[in-house]
């Protein structure tokens, strides 16, 4: 019973790889279709190439039996065929012209396709929800894009180019065959050929499992390799080079231990391919030669069969490796168009409109409607949480780590959808309008500060790539940085580094301040955005803030309270509900939780 579920299961897999390296097919298609009228005249060429290569060896053919003539014979008197060798120099540049010109053709169709889905697929992976790009490693996904980018090129041009001219001249050859000589030839011919290709797709599906591990394996070498070089920081503070390096030998010992299984295989399909060649190449030799006997067939006749077979084989012993390598390019686009057709958790409804803010120089009303949301079932982050931002007034959120705070900008966002309740931003739920235009309207100055690997003036430009250089001082002067990039050696012109970690906690966080001021959002979201700041900078911000926030909406979530003494609001959460709510001076008198939070920092700040 084992025995027979084994034999099923495999054959499942079999067919469900087909299916799915047809269905990658399917999915290319439309990008090479786009410039059909190249395509065909690439085809055209491609058959011209193949009945030039045939008729080669046909007038070597002629030439011989033209020349086998005794030395006193009247014939030697006549003049050297010259036609036929001029025909024969003709025939080998027509073969090479229309080969280069297929390719030539060919060559903005394969690039085309190879742009367009490299690029659609970076756009979707932009368009997926955050939840998306946090379960991936980033290492491994920017690889399966390459390699099936990659794949395209190999894909093309080893169908076209290899398999597609073979089975051209298989069939040419096959047709002279059965015109010009008995049916054994062509009978010898095709059975070596259907048993050649057999053999060689039975063999090449056995060994795409070793091929797949060895894909998978340097997938996660390379994930571990990136992710421990991004924490390069993080592995010297606890001086684990070690354990990381053994981390990512695992890995390539298992990739080492696949690639010899695939070896091993591969020597044994090479073996198989020759004896299958070697057998039908001895056949049709075997009748040429009974037949040049008989008298039934000449000397030129006896070459011409021996060079086709030489012809037709001289490709196929690459059969093996290029099937192996179409089908390791379908493996590898087929990851890639598994990343493109991963399905948007957050999409724009079919009737989303652009937000429309009802007073731009004044900035957006937002409320919040008995919102629930949790991002895993177990445990629930918000709990029925309600309140509204007055347009243009300052609203702070405070509490402990974990209480649901920097969920609130994530959902104001919608990098994530709401399990229950509603999110307003001038009485229009931010599920009924577009993404691009939400998130145009407001800017975000994070906790954690990534920036691009660029110059410090790329990076504050990133919030308006079209605003003018002055607007870009502009906004460093008002995120107080301009003073000190100005005296940096290379000024603006100054590379940040990887993540931008040549430049300090506080430094990273005014260049993020001045990038969102930039945006000219009509609503401003800063989260912790001065907890790396020194008590001198972070109260020259306060003041800036302060008139930055009069013409537009804040939401400030904030750890140090001392920065949001003058909001319109503040609110406290605790367990992802609102416990409190009021102005600095009111929840004072309060005296709860706000309270004993104010304390405990006025304590830490005498200490």
């Amino acid at each position: 019973m084992r025995h027979s579920s084994g034999h099923h299961h495999a054959g499942a897999d079999s067919k469900s790889s087909q299916s799915s390296d047809w269905k990658v097919i399917r999915d290319l298609l439309p990008y090479l279709l786009e410039y059909k009228f190249r395509v065909a005249i690439a085809l055209s060429c491609l058959v011209a190439a193949k009945i030039a290569n045939l008729g080669i060896p046909i007038l070597m053919k002629q030439l011989i039996d033209v020349l086998n003539i005794k030395a006193n014979s009247p014939q030697a008197l006549l003049i050297v065929p010259s036609g036929l060798i001029l025909a024969y120099g003709l025939l080998r540049i027509s073969a090479s012209l229309f080969t280069e010109l297929r390719e030539s053709l060919f060559a903005r169709v394969t690039q085309n396709a190879v742009r367009k889905v490299a690029l659609q697929v970076f756009e979707h992976l932009h368009s997926l929800a955050l939840s998306f790009h946090l379960a991936r490693q980033t290492g491994g996904v920017s690889r399966d894009i390459e390699r099936g980018t990659r794949g395209i090129q190999s894909l093309i041009s080893y169908s076209l180019y290899s398999i597609l001219p073979t089975l051209i001249e298989f069939c040419l050859v096959l047709g002279y065959f059965a015109y010009s000589y008995d049916i054994w030839f062509a009978s010898i011919t095709l059975a070596a050929l259907v048993l050649y290709i057999g053999f060689t797709v039975a063999v090449t599906e056995w060994r795409t499992h070793f091929r797949r591990t060895m894909n998978e394996m340097d997938s996660r070498a390379n994930q571990k390799a990136i992710d421990s070089l991004l924490n390069f920081e993080t592995v010297k503070y606890f001086g684990n080079e070690s354990f990381e390096a053994r981390r990512y030998d695992e890995n390539l010992m298992r990739y080492q231990a696949a690639a010899v299984k695939s070896q091993k295989s591969l020597a044994l399909l090479n073996l198989g391919q020759q004896t299958i060649i070697a057998t039908g190449l001895v056949m049709i030799l075997w009748r040429a030669t009974i037949g040049v006997v008989n008298g039934t067939m000449t000397l030129g006749d006896l070459v011409l069969v021996n060079t086709l077979m030489i012809q037709l084989y001289i490709p196929l012993n690459f059969l093996g490796v290029i099937y192996r390598e179409i089908k390791q390019s379908l493996t590898d686009m087929d990851r890639m168009f598994s990343l493109l057709n991963t399905e948007r958790e957050i999409a724009d409804s079919p009737n989303a409109k652009p937000l429309h803010i009802h007073d731009q120089g004044y900035g957006p009303e937002v409320r919040f409607e008995n919102v629930s949301f949790h991002y895993n079932v177990k445990r629930e982050i918000l709990k029925d949480v309600s309140f509204t931002i007055p347009a243009g007034t300052i609203t702070a959120v405070v509490g402990q780590s974990g209480a649901g705070k920097s969920t609130l900008a994530r959902l104001l966002f919608r990098f994530y959808d709401i399990q229950s309740g509603k999110i307003l931003i001038d009485d229009q739920d931010i599920q009924d309008v577009t993404q691009a235009s939400l998130r145009k309207a407001i800017g975000i100055v994070p906790q954690d500060t990534v920036l691009f690997n660029d110059t410090i003036g790329y990076n504050i430009a990133y919030g308006d790539p079209k605003a003018s250089i002055e607007e870009m001082y502009e906004s460093a002067r008002a995120a107080q940085i301009d003073f000190f990039i100005r005296h940096l050696p290379d000024g603006y012109e100054t590379q940040v580094g990887e993540r931008g970690l040549k430049l300090s906690g506080g430094e990273k966080q005014r260049v993020a301040i001045a990038r969102t001021l930039l945006k000219k959002p009509a609503m401003l979201i800063f989260d912790e955005a001065t907890s790396a700041l020194d008590s001198k900078t972070e109260r020259a911000f306060q003041e800036e803030l302060l008139s930055l926030a009069k013409n537009r909406t804040t939401l400030i979530i904030a750890h140090r309270l001392s920065t949001i003494i003058h909001a319109d609001q503040i609110l406290v959460m605790a367990h992802g509900q609102i416990v409190e709510r009021g102005t600095h001076l009111e929840l004072l008198l309060i005296n709860g939780h706000y309270a004993e939070m104010w304390q405990m920092q006025e304590r830490a700040a005498l200490d």
